[in-house]
């Protein structure tokens, strides 16, 4: 692995653990040259299935994608990395188990709802807005109470 930092070839493993469910295994490393310090990330490439659009279209699942919609939706709210980094993987899992080669968007939605709910109320209501395209207060106002209820 090249060093980040000074692009030298060897650098040697310091700790290894297990990360997102045991999913992951992060690595931090040390350059042989430098004695700079830096993580590495390894977890098994499995093929995810295409995402069926609501209009029919088909496109390849996107990891950015999906994080990106995490992160929008919990924008300045206090959730960690770790924990949005553990729902996408808990997202991803679920996605991996349905076992299809194609899968409905609206089960992605629903799965990030799910988690964002775990996560933050907040961030929950926010994607709900945007996802099942609230028109008016009231929508708002619905979900908030079905919030309340649980």
């Amino acid at each position: 692995m090249f060093c980040p930092f000074c692009t030298h070839e060897e650098t040697k493993v310091v700790d290894s653990r297990l990360v997102a469910n045991g999913s992951q295994i992060k690595r931090r490393r040390e350059c042989m040259n430098c004695g700079e310090r830096f993580s590495t990330y390894e977890e098994a490439e499995l093929v995810m299935p295409r995402i069926i659009k609501s209009n029919e279209r088909r496109e390849p699942f996107d990891e950015e994608k999906l994080r990106a919609g995490l992160h929008k939706a919990l924008e300045k709210r206090p959730v960690s990395s770790d924990q949005i980094e553990n729902a996408l993987q808990n997202i991803k899992d679920y996605i991996r188990k349905i076992g299809e080669r194609e899968i409905q968007a609206q089960i992605i939605g629903k799965q990030v709802m799910n988690q964002l709910k775990e996560l933050d109320q907040v961030a929950y209501v926010r994607f709900a807005s945007v996802y099942q395209n609230f028109q008016d207060i009231k929508d708002f106002a619905d979900e908030v109470s079905e919030l309340s209820k649980k």
